[in-house]
């Protein structure tokens, strides 16, 4: 198993002019890929990407990837303090799931956790970092959704 690097710490070289930002899932999962310049100084996550991230294990059946997954969530758990999906990020969601469902766009499913991350952002007013900003398409008017790339 290759040495993970370490999740990014605050950092004012940072995303000029974002001093925080909410991370979602996929911003985790691919850190080590990410250059830590386009990431805020200081990264937060939701307990949401937390849920996501405790059930990864439990979805695998070949023990190396299960471990090599514990292992993210324990890194990530020992790194971050989540944000919680509290009372406004739920009246928050009502907003979220508005817009996707005004652009046409399924809010149910598989989808409903990226939104509930969306929420999170828009209930704490953070931008949301994403590897995959069309999950977020529809919401550019509530939240600002900022699109990582990974490094070759």
């Amino acid at each position: 198993m290759p040495e993970a690097r370490a999740l990014p710490a605050a950092s004012p070289t940072h995303a000029p002019g974002r001093t925080r930002g909410l991370l979602d899932t996929s911003v985790v999962l691919d850190i080590e890929r990410i250059d830590p310049d386009q990431l805020p100084a200081e990264p937060a996550i939701s307990a949401i990407t937390l849920a996501e991230l405790a059930a990864g294990p439990q979805a695998s059946d070949d023990p190396d990837e299960r471990a090599r997954r514990q292992e993210r969530l324990q890194r990530v758990e020992a790194t971050f303090d989540p944000l919680p999906f509290g009372t406004n990020a739920a009246r928050a969601y009502g907003r979220i799931y508005a817009a996707v469902a005004a652009a046409g766009r399924k809010a149910r499913g598989r989808r409903a956790v990226d939104l509930l991350i969306a929420a999170v952002a828009l209930a704490e007013g953070l931008p949301l970092y994403t590897r995959n900003p069309d999950d977020f398409a529809a919401l550019e008017d509530i939240i600002e959704v900022v699109a990582l790339d990974i490094d070759p």
